[in-house]
């Protein structure tokens, strides 16, 4: 015995109000339509319908059943399209936002190099520092940075973001090297969007407050004011890594590096089934793999 025979009838009968419509819309006659049902009724031993002779209505059992079932009915089509869509050929409009500066050096060229193997795909992307409202906008997808908020879409983690204190190392050798939190309060702060740093102290996270002679609510101007010289910066490791690794800045107060976050891709839960936005949230996760890594240097010293 088929324990799912009669499913797809009962919901048919349900929807459309009468076995002879439900009939007509599953292109079965209505005799194996109710046979179905009956049989149904007879495996749960519960009656599902209330029936007359023009309409039928749902018992209490049946309002329940129905909800499952239509679920169910859903969840299998989810799965019969993901399997189809599995060596699809991406096309069609992709509608994405990310932050514009981490959008502009890593997204856009590994989306461009998405599309040159895709050619039947068009793409529009949004580049802004609000986060837009995926549902009300209509996006396919968004990239987020840091800690997630949205509960309503879902989330796939393409990288991980790291936060570095750093300066150059002239600054060092003419101020000093910090080499506790309670030093930062007489150095000179770079301070971006937020006056608020993160640390670990102690195995908690903390939030210290810092202060400075400039401000500028752009990463990239905040690193290059590190650059020359002006101060410690606190930023996302995109920002900084090349200039770890070339010696221009230098790492500070390693044993206190806040927790890593992330770089997320963001969908509404159907879209991800479309080989467009799956396809291309792959694409993104194996290109931001490849980026510059950084391992701190031993016994770096600047003037004490």
């Amino acid at each position: 015995m088929n324990r799912w025979e009669g499913l797809d009838e009962f919901v048919a009968v349900a929807e459309c109000g009468q076995f002879s419509a439900a009939a007509e819309r599953l292109g079965l006659s209505t005799s194996q339509v109710s046979r179905q049902v009956a049989r149904l009724e007879e495996r749960l031993q519960s009656r599902l319908f209330y029936r007359s002779t023009r309409r039928v209505a749902l018992t209490e059992a049946g309002q329940l059943f129905l909800q499952h079932c239509q679920r169910l009915q859903d969840a299998r089509e989810e799965a019969l399209r993901a399997v189809g869509d599995l060596g699809a050929e991406p096309k069609g409009l992709l509608r994405m936002t990310c932050a514009v500066a981490y959008g502009e050096r890593f997204i856009v060229p590994l989306v461009n190099d998405f599309m040159a193997r895709h050619p039947q795909l068009r793409v529009e992307i949004e580049l802004s520092n609000r986060q837009l409202d995926m549902l009300h906008e209509g996006l396919d997808l968004a990239i987020r940075l840091g800690r997630l908020q949205d509960s309503r879409l879902m989330a796939a983690r393409l990288a991980p973001r790291e936060m570095y204190l750093c300066a150059a190392p002239g600054y060092l050798q003419r101020y000093g090297r910090p080499h506790s939190l309670s030093e930062l309060a007489r150095h000179n702060c770079l301070v971006g969007s937020s006056d608020h740093w993160s640390f670990v102290d102690n195995g908690r996270e903390t939030q210290m407050r810092v202060q400075g002679n400039w401000r500028c609510n752009s990463g990239q101007a905040v690193l290059d004011a590190a650059l020359h010289g002006f101060g410690l910066c606190q930023l996302p490791d995109y920002y900084v890594l090349e200039h770890l690794s070339s010696g221009a800045l230098v790492s500070l107060l390693e044993q206190h590096r806040p927790p890593n976050t992330a770089v997320w891709a963001l969908y509404p839960q159907q879209r991800h089934l479309s080989p467009k936005v799956r396809q291309l949230v792959d694409h993104l996760k194996a290109g931001l793999s490849e980026r510059i890594e950084y391992r701190p240097q031993q016994n770096v010293t600047a003037n004490g």
